[in-house]
């Protein structure tokens, strides 16, 4: 599936933080000083891919994330850094750079805390967003250039590392396309291709025509389901339903009770999956097996 053009409006990006042997950061966001520094580091490292940086604001939320946080229905992650960048003052003063972090007590505000549940994983990022008159030329340059050249710069790397209280392996910045595709990737890796194209029309089937949102997975063995309306729908099988569609020709009871065992923890993988990415889940009884009971 091809993405749909970039919105002109804003460039989304983020700061992957690779973590040395899986250790959480000690801290869940820099310090307010510390967020404005990695805020200046990545403006002039992104201008040196493209000058057009200069010309426009760049706005970061300098606490940590799962990946899966950044890759919700509607960039959550990423709106909110617009929300904070549209109410901080200076607007009048030209292109700014601006980092949001922990308050003056060393607490996180609500709109930088990550999920509890997510806290876990080796990569964790920082949501960045850019907008301004130079913004057209920029994104281009930047989505082409980014996955390749990315790297941050080693003051800039240390300056996370020691505001964050962490051990990092690799710093690197990265477009949201950029995530998605590396996100694809890991997803195929262990077999689950089949879910991320379901996981990615759920993504950015909101910014599809109606006509293109809806997306239909009917591919044995893999669970049936459907996205549409902004919610993926299962279709829960009956043992019968299951076996005809993915095992006509098996008699042995037994080879047939545990494939339907493993299809049904296939199907609470998928759902959890989904959830993890903010996708709402149903499932449905569909005793026939036809794909009709997901409309």
């Amino acid at each position: 599936m091809s993405f749909t053009a970039p919105d002109l409006a804003v460039f989304r990006g983020v700061i992957a933080i690779e973590l040395r042997d899986g250790g959480m950061p000690e801290r869940a966001a820099l310090a307010a000083g510390s967020a404005g520094e990695v805020a200046a580091l990545l403006g002039r490292d992104l201008a040196k891919l493209t000058p057009d940086v200069a010309d426009c604001e760049l706005a970061l939320m300098a606490a940590h994330f799962d990946p899966a946080e950044a890759l919700r229905p509607g960039w959550p992650l990423h709106q909110r850094v617009i929300e904070l960048l549209q109410r901080a003052p200076g607007q009048a003063q030209g292109a700014r750079v601006i980092g949001f972090g922990a308050d003056a007590q060393g607490d996180v505000p609500q709109p930088l805390q990550c999920d509890p549940a997510l806290a876990g994983g080796g990569l964790r990022v920082m949501p960045f967003v850019l907008r301004g008159a130079g913004l057209a030329a920029a994104a281009e340059q930047l989505e082409s250039k980014l996955f390749d050249c990315g790297m941050a710069q080693a003051d800039a790397a240390l300056a996370l590392q020691d505001g964050l209280g962490a051990r990092i392996e690799h710093i690197r910045y990265l477009s949201l396309h950029d995530l998605l595709a590396m996100m694809a990737m890991q997803y195929q890796n262990v077999g689950l291709d089949a879910l991320w194209s379901l996981l990615e029309h759920a993504l950015i089937g909101p910014m599809l025509a109606e006509k293109d949102a809806e997306f239909l997975l009917d591919a044995a063995p893999e669970p049936l389901a459907r996205y549409g309306d902004g919610e993926v729908r299962i279709a829960m099988l009956s043992p019968q339903a299951w076996r005809a569609r993915n095992a006509p020709e098996e008699t042995d009871s037994g080879k047939l009770e545990r494939g339907f065992i493993r299809f049904q923890a296939r199907q609470r993988q998928y759902a959890a999956v989904l959830e993890v990415h903010g996708v709402q889940v149903q499932f449905v009884h569909c005793g026939d097996g036809s794909s009709d009971c997901l409309r």
